[in-house]
């Protein structure tokens, strides 16, 4: 296998060197072609004079380098054809043993790593070995140590370690050798690699030369490549100025005739600005009548402007009135309600629950009227609504039967009479509808009620049916007395008829116009401005595409369609209907339409216009439609086919020619209508062919006449029958063709703009008349040749006559055939068929020419040349004699140091041409020789050359053209200082690089070194003719050192100029990551933020391991901390943060810089007063008015007695003097305070119609280096200002696509102060001032933070207004700021959220319990306390008691208190009234308190039966959610007005569970058994060993009470005292009197007695008794024990 792998291969290495050596044969093949073009091409050159352009050593030696250039090219593709290619298989080879050198290289480098890791991991292992057996030498010298202490702890652990380092350091002994067998192998492989290496020198050196032979094999190609390039370039460059030569021929001809058009719109431009005049005064005219006419509807609408404010003053005093009736209505009903609440209050009932329902039912009443008058007003529009359908319904049967009668009897002229009365009917009965719609509509609706506006309605629909109803029976009785006229009228009877008809067409013609008067009127009552931003839309509601319906070249007998589309212009929604067309083309024109109803702005709808000609003729109308905003039409043509013809040209000017040669010209006739018709050419009437005038009379008698007859004619025609006549001026040199011309063409243009052609065919008779006069008043000035002897020079060509078909154009040829020296002239007319086609005239016009000898180019023109530069040409001469003739060529003497004629002379063969080459040198002196031949000025230089003609008197001359200029390039400034510059910046400086020739000049700097970069283009571009332009030259150092270098400037020609810089190179102690900012797009009240790092890569002074930072080649910065400070400009929208601060070596600092565009405050202010002024003036102009209308109205008022009217003219002297806003001073812009409304609406303002702006800051950033201290300070610092860092800021602000309409378009929310624990909701609008549908995005806000984005918007539409919401909760008292950012495609609008958590603090006067004692039963009594806000914030609080609670009944299924214990133990609601009433009620309920104030609140108890447990909670609650203060509010009602209180309580607090008797059964009770009902309980408690007797209270009292009034003041007694001594009790006072609202206490204290057991309790019984106008008993029960200590303290 591998043997036959091996013959394959060595097969097709044959076949690829075969291929091979067969390329190169072919490129022997071509190497000789090359030279074969190339011996031709330079003979050709030798013989021709090629080559334009060189320079002037270039010149004196052409022959020789061109010979010596064909050598060299001949020997060099003699060398090539001589090398012979490497062979195929030898390359194979070569690349083979590469790849294997290779491979081996890679091996050696390969064996030599392996060995040197093998080598450090050896002495790694080395290493490790030292440092353990030192371990290992320090703990066997611990261990001594600690057996001499006796250490046991410790001497164990060192023994431990000592293990495990024996162990460790036989591993690494064991390493080693493995790593000393690995390293000593894989050195014995290198050496191997390395033997093997050196084996294969040789073939590395033979491998070198192959691969430079091979590299020089490659080179040769590459210059026969250039070779060919040349000799192609040099082909191309002999095809490039043949066609030069001809683009000049081309471009002399062009010029010329451009000149003869320029003369002639220069007189054309004197003729037309006579009428430029006459025209700019009658525009001024209307101009002036228009402005009249703008300032009476100016003041019109000042009047009405006027008006509207006087009525808006009057409905104002309406409105006061009406809003202090309605106050005095609300304080009426507040009273009522005081008074009710006061009732209710007497009554025992609920207030608030009274005075709800007292409103819901007022309310009820109030719904319930006006739904019954809403039924009223719709029953009376829906009654109007059918009166108005059936009277229409009838209208339509009236008017379709009367159609009817009248379509039967035929009379002539009743269709118009029909519609013209169906068309004043629905006018009458629109604008009676309309009207009293609009007076409806107009009524001031402010005070007006439901009753009023009920009744308006139905007066209306009254109206309208009526009208209707009326209207119907007009049109019968019309309908009744049309159908009185005969069936068959008879003959004696038309003329009746025909008086009737022209009488009813009057009635018509009058009706029609009372009809259009009403119709305005009807328009004005129905059509409606729009106004849209403040902005009333004007112009036609409708754009229709297309704008004109046109149909073009129709046939009779054929239908036509076409759709147009309206398009509703408007600003808003708009209806569009069909009124009709012109009354001459309904016949012809069906438009089909439907309408479509509402058409929001911008939408289409389709439209069908049907057109079916029935006569051939053109017609013109409109087609007319009704918007809401007013009437429009559409213009309508149709136009028949017919012929339009035109000539391309009017004038054939040949030029110059030889008396033998034949040219011929060709004239276009175009046909660019739809009709064709049959044409004939022939000569203008009464003239010949061709004419040529002998000149026996003067020139200035025939050129007068001609020039007043056009002068007369101008004034009739248009401004092109002017140009025509002045080009005939130019061109005849015969007087009698002259005139005749003159006249025939301004005929001409008569007839071809003309708009009649009546006219034209006048036109045409009065110009044969006056050709007709010329020739007999002009005929012995002219000698003319016979027919016989007049040879013909002009004639036409093979086409004369023939069809031109429609949209065609015929090409028309004229020949000219010079046989007679002199001017040649003929005048041709083309005929048509076609009446309507008149004739079209053109001319010709000829010179010829008898000299032998003649240059074609009689101009010679080398363009624009430079000094120094070698220019030639090519002259050629032709001779039309038969013989050889001899010339000579010369040249003024002052010039023949520039110019020079080979050969000078020479013989020129019979009918034949004669080339003679001529050269340009222009020198520096040439302005100097040149003489008056050059122009300095102008810089333009003609020289005449003159050829002799031995033997011949006559010379022909020939002029050489040329403008000579300089090439030099100016460089300003010569010298560039840079200046300071450092590394990590680049610093730009300009520099002018001037054309000071009148050609453009291609130039470049070239060689530039590495630190250098010119802009724009690289240094590169052409300047064009006195041409300065700008060059940025950008210098970077690459390292701190001084520069000096220079900059080489090379021009198209290789002219060098230098420009000398110079420059410093800076290496700053600190750089910047970024040293250019782009920020992105940022609207208005936006930000944008990037960051950036300064860095301190100065960490070593080492100057040779790196750039160590300095200045030029001075002394290195100090090695340490670095400080930095950026300086923002003043007025810039950036933010840096942080701006100062230190960074020391190897470290770097984040820089945050925010770019916040705003507007600026002058803005703001200027603006602001700008718009103060304007209102200012408005307000000025309408108050003066108003005076002047007072005036007016003065003089006009009936007079009135002398009192008064002195009165009035004092009262109107005073207000003389009154100032005027117009007089005030102009508002100062500094005194505007920015929250007032002038200066939002200004910023608001700009804020809309903002453009955009791109501001671009550069900010420094100075770096000091040194340490810092506290008692020093920056003395240590060193600063340089060749440190200074620059950063770049480009900012574009842009305006917002989003703007805040809430809070006065603030962007900041602020929350202010929000309790802790509270929410609070903000509203936030925004409005997309843009052009585009937008989709917002929102930032994500803290998910831990207070603040939450609620309601969040999609998208929004252009000028739409969304709202979204941001709740604020503080969690914490403090201050909390964030941002939101509203994200949209284009820009972002920032929203700044700010607010403060505030924690809520209140004192309360009361601190847990509210006792309010005891009260008569059915009696009340108030008590009050106060809260006082002792926070920063305004509280809302709410009262609540738990007896109202809606939780109460869940409250009461839970056990008693009494009944847990007393750790479980929570106090419920206690005894309430029997009336289901609370026993207590506060006021005020609810409210705010400000911040630092107090509110006071009243507590009022009123029981309605006997109970000591009345109690309730009171809580206060704070925002409807935090309790803040809770308060027992308890009471006691008794029935008699003495109580007594205190002890232990002998029943429960639960009135259910107590067990008490019905009031009549205790009285019973009472009386029957004299037994005292109530008991109180004194229990004593003596601690044993105390010297202190057990001590407790008693009290009594007696109430201020209405129902138990007191004539006598109640005593009380205690009775069984001696007992209660005995006993050990002790009372004082045992007994007083009480006055009435008098409370006293009694003590009691009891110590045991001698003889008392301490485990026996003592239990003692006494009486108090009340005495007085109530007596009242109670039962005392004396409850005594003695304690131990320990018990006592439990």
């Amino acid at each position: 296998m591998e043997d036959n792998e091996v013959g394959h291969s060595e097969e097709e290495e044959q076949k690829s060197l075969l291929s091979f050596l067969e390329e190169n044969e072919d490129k022997g093949g071509q190497f000789s072609n090359v030279e074969e073009h190339w011996e031709e091409y330079t003979l050709e050159e030798e013989l021709d004079g090629a080559g334009t352009m060189g320079n002037k050593d270039a010149s004196e030696g052409a022959g020789g380098k061109s010979d010596s250039t064909t050598a060299s090219l001949e020997h060099d593709l003699d060398n090539i054809n001589n090398i012979q290619a490497m062979k195929y298989t030898d390359r194979i080879c070569l690349l083979t043993l590469q790849r294997n050198l290779k491979e081996l290289n890679d091996i050696a480098t390969e064996k030599e790593l392996v060995v040197q890791k093998a080598r450090d991991k050896l002495s790694t292992c080395q290493a490790r070995i030292k440092m353990l057996a030192k371990q290992l030498d320090c703990v066997d010298t611990e261990i001594e140590k600690e057996e001499e202490a006796g250490n046991v702890a410790a001497l164990s652990r060192l023994q431990a370690t000592r293990r495990r380092l024996c162990t460790e350091l036989e591993n690494e002994k064991d390493f080693e050798l493995k790593i000393a067998l690995t390293l000593k192998d894989n050195r014995l492989e290198m050496w191997q690699t390395q033997t093997e290496q050196g084996k294969y020198e040789i073939l590395h050196e033979q491998l070198k030369k192959a691969e430079e032979e091979l590299e020089m094999q490659y080179q040769e190609r590459a210059e026969v490549r250039i070779w060919k390039e040349k000799i192609a370039a040099l082909q191309a460059e002999e095809n490039r100025r043949a066609r030069e030569k001809k683009e000049e021929e081309a471009l002399k001809e062009y010029e010329e005739r451009q000149k003869k058009i320029l003369e002639d719109a220069q007189r054309n431009h004197k003729k037309a600005v006579c009428f430029l005049r006459k025209s700019m005064a009658r525009i001024h005219e209307k101009n002036a009548k228009e402005e009249v006419k703008t300032q009476e509807h100016m003041e019109r609408r000042i009047q009405a402007v006027l008006s509207l404010k006087t009525s808006i003053t009057s409905n104002r005093e309406k409105l006061q009135a009406v809003q202090v009736r309605n106050k005095a209505m609300a304080f009426e009903a507040k009273k009522q309600e005081m008074k009710m609440r006061e009732a209710i209050l007497a009554e025992g009932g609920n207030v608030a629950k009274e005075i709800f329902l007292h409103k819901r039912l007022l309310e009820h009443e109030k719904e319930k009227q006006a739904a019954r008058e809403l039924q009223k007003s719709r029953k009376i529009e829906i009654v109007s609504r059918i009166l108005q359908e059936k009277a229409a319904i009838h209208k339509q049967k009236k008017s379709q039967s009367c159609t009817k009668a009248i379509k039967g009897r035929g009379e002539p002229g009743g269709s118009l009479l029909w519609r013209m009365k169906t068309w004043q009917h629905i006018e009458k009965t629109c604008k009676r509808s309309v009207g009293v719609i609009a007076q409806s509509q107009c009524s001031p609706s402010a005070g007006s009620s439901a009753g009023e506006r009920t009744a308006s309605v139905g007066k209306i629909s009254e109206q309208i049916a009526h009208d209707v109803l009326c209207e119907s029976s007009e049109e019968e009785k019309e309908g009744d007395e049309t159908l009185i006229e005969p069936e068959f009228p008879g003959l004696w009877n038309q003329e009746c008829d025909r008086h009737k008809v022209s009488k009813e067409a009057m009635d018509a013609k009058v009706k029609k116009d009372s009809f259009e008067k009403k119709m305005e009127e009807y328009q004005t009552g129905i059509f409606h401005k729009q106004i849209v931003s403040g902005h009333e839309r004007k112009g036609c509601p409708f754009y229709s595409k297309p704008s004109c319906i046109h149909f073009k070249d129709f046939d009779v007998g054929r239908v036509y369609k076409k759709k147009i589309v309206l398009i509703n212009a408007s600003y808003s929604v708009n209806f569009c209907r069909l009124v009709g067309i012109s009354e001459w083309l309904k016949d012809f024109i069906n438009v089909q339409f439907v309408p479509p109803g509402k058409m929001p702005a911008g939408m289409s709808c389709e439209i069908l216009v049907t057109f079916k000609p029935m006569r051939n003729e053109n017609l013109e109308g409109e087609v007319m439609f009704m918007a809401q905003t007013g009437s429009f039409s559409v213009p309508l043509k149709c136009t028949v086919k017919r012929c339009i013809l035109a000539l391309d040209k009017e004038l054939i000017d040949f030029g110059s020619h030889v008396v033998g040669e034949t040219i011929s010209r060709t004239i276009n006739l175009t046909n660019s209508g739809a009709l064709g018709t049959r044409f004939r050419v022939q000569t203008s009437v009464g003239d010949s062919s061709t004419r040529r005038a002998t000149a026996e009379s003067s020139p200035g008698r025939m050129v007068t006449p001609c020039l007043s007859d056009c002068a007369h004619e101008k004034k009739v025609s248009d401004s092109p029958v002017t140009s025509v006549v002045e080009k005939k001026e130019q061109v005849c040199p015969d007087h009698r063709e002259e005139v005749t011309c003159c006249v025939a063409q301004a005929g001409q243009q008569r007839m071809e703009t003309s708009p009649s052609g009546s006219s034209a065919e006048q036109l045409g008779q009065d110009v044969l008349n006056s050709r007709t006069d010329l020739d007999t008043d002009n005929a012995h000035h002219l000698v003319e040749l016979s027919p016989e002897e007049t040879p013909v020079e002009m004639m036409l060509g093979k086409v004369t006559e023939g069809e031109i078909g429609p949209f065609s154009s015929v090409k028309l040829q004229v020949i000219f055939v010079p046989t007679i020296p002199g001017d040649v002239q003929a005048e041709f007319v083309i005929m048509f068929d076609n009446s309507d086609c008149k004739p079209l005239c053109f001319s010709a016009i000829g010179v010829s020419t008898d000299v032998p000898v003649w240059v074609p180019n009689p101009k010679v023109d080398f363009k624009i040349c430079m000094y120094n530069r070698l220019y030639q040409d090519c002259v050629a001469i032709r001779s039309r004699a038969k013989t050889t003739l001899r010339l000579k060529f010369k040249v003024c003497k002052g010039l023949s140091k520039h110019m020079e004629l080979l050969p000078k002379a020479g013989y020129i063969q019979a009918q034949s041409s004669f080339s003679v080459q001529l050269k340009f040198l222009p020198r520096p002196s040439l302005p100097e020789d040149a003489g008056s031949y050059f122009n300095e000025e102008t810089r333009v230089l003609e020289v005449p050359v003159t050829i002799l003609i031995v033997n011949k008197a006559k010379k022909v001359n020939f002029t050489v053209h040329a403008i000579v200029t300089t090439s030099d390039l100016e460089i300003s400034p010569t010298q560039i200082n840079f200046g300071y510059c450092t590394v990590y910046e680049a610093v730009q400086a300009n520099v002018t690089v001037t054309n000071k020739s009148i050609l453009p000049q291609e130039f470049g700097f070239v060689g530039l070194p590495e630190f250098v970069e010119i802009q724009p283009n690289d240094g590169l571009g052409i300047l064009l003719p006195l041409e300065s332009l700008t060059l940025d030259i950008v210098f970077k150092a690459s390292k701190a050192q001084e520069y000096s270098f220079e900059l080489t400037c090379k021009s198209e020609i290789n002219r060098q100029f230098k420009l000398s810089c110079k420059a410093v190179g800076v290496h700053p102690p600190l750089e910047l990551s970024h040293s250019l900012v782009r920020f992105a797009a940022t609207a208005l009240n936006g930000v944008s933020t990037a960051t950036l790092y300064v860095m301190n890569s100065h960490v070593s002074a080492n100057r040779l391991t790196h750039a160590v930072p300095r200045t030029g080649s001075g002394e290195p910065a100090p090695l340490g901390p670095t400080w930095f400070e950026f300086r923002v400009p003043e007025d810039c929208p950036v933010t840096i943060t942080p701006s100062v601060g230190v960074v020391f070596p190897g470290k770097k600092s984040l820089i945050q810089v925010s770019f916040s565009p705003t507007l600026s405050d002058q803005l703001i202010r200027e603006e602001a007063v700008r718009r103060l002024c304007r209102a200012a003036a408005t307000g000025a102009e309408i108050q003066k008015r108003k005076k002047d209308e007072k005036k007016e109205g003065k003089k006009r008022s009936i007079s009135i007695t002398k009192q008064q009217s002195s009165r009035q003219l004092v009262g109107d002297g005073g207000s003389t003097h009154l100032p005027s806003p117009c007089s005030s001073e102009q508002p100062n812009p500094k005194e505007l305070k920015p929250d007032s409304d002038a200066y939002m609406a200004a910023q608001a303002s700009l804020l809309r119609n903002f453009r955009g702006r791109f501001d671009r800051y550069i900010v420094p950033c100075f770096v000091a280096s040194g340490s810092m201290d506290g008692k020093k300070g920056s003395e240590n610092l060193s600063c340089s200002p060749y440190n200074t860092l620059y950063v770049e800021l480009h900012c574009p602000a842009v305006a917002p696509s989003l703007v805040v309409t809430s809070d006065n378009g603030e962007n900041t929310v602020s929350f202010g102060d929000v309790a802790v624990g509270h929410r609070m909701l903000k509203r936030i609008t925004v409005q997309n001032i843009s052009s585009e549908k937008m989709e917002l995005g929102f930032s994500v806000l803290n998910p831990n933070g207070p603040f939450l984005l609620v309601r969040p918007v999609g998208m929004i539409e252009p000028g739409e207004n969304e709202t979204f919401s941001i709740s604020f909760c503080p969690n914490e008292s403090k201050w909390f700021f964030e941002k939101l950012d509203i994200q949209t495609a284009k820009t972002n609008l920032t929203l700044r959220i700010t607010g403060r958590g505030v924690t809520p603090s209140t004192v309360c006067s009361v601190e847990e319990v509210l006792d309010l004692g005891y009260v008569v039963v059915r009696e009340k009594v108030t008590s009050t306390f106060k809260i006082q806000n002792t926070s920063t914030l305004t509280l809302r609080y709410s009262i609540q008691l738990d007896s109202l609670s809606s939780t109460r009944d869940k409250d009461w299924q839970r056990l008693p208190s009494f009944i847990t214990s007393p750790l479980q133990r929570r106090e419920f609601v206690g005894t309430q009234n029997y009336s289901g009433l609370s026993a207590f009620s506060i006021f005020p309920t609810e409210g705010e308190i400000v911040a630092g104030k107090s509110q006071d609140f009243t507590v009022t108890f009123s029981p309605d039966h006997e109970s000591l447990y009345y109690s309730d909670h009171l809580r206060v609650v704070l925002f409807g959610k935090d309790t803040a203060h809770t308060i027992l509010l308890r009471g006691a009602g008794t029935a008699r007005p003495v109580y007594v209180a205190g002890g232990a309580p002998l029943d429960v607090p639960v009135e259910s569970l107590a067990g008490t008797f019905p009031r009549p059964l205790l009285e019973a009770l009472e009386g029957e058994l004299q037994e005292p009902v109530k008991s109180v309980l004194l229990i004593l408690e003596y601690v044993e060993g105390s010297a202190a007797p057990a001590v407790t209270e008693l009290e009594v009292g007696a109430i201020h009470s209405a129902r138990f009034p007191l004539k006598k003041d109640p005593e009380f007694s205690v009775g069984s005292l001696a007992l209660l001594q005995q006993k050990g009790f002790t009372l004082r006072p045992a007994k007083g009197t009480l006055e009435r609202g008098q409370a006293k206490r009694i003590g009691v204290s009891w110590v045991p007695p001698p003889d008392s057991d301490a485990k026996d309790p003592v239990l003692v019984t006494a009486l108090l008794t009340f005495k007085g106008d109530i007596k009242e008993s109670y039962r005392i029960l004396f409850m005594a024990r003695v304690v131990s200590a320990c018990a006592a303290t439990e």
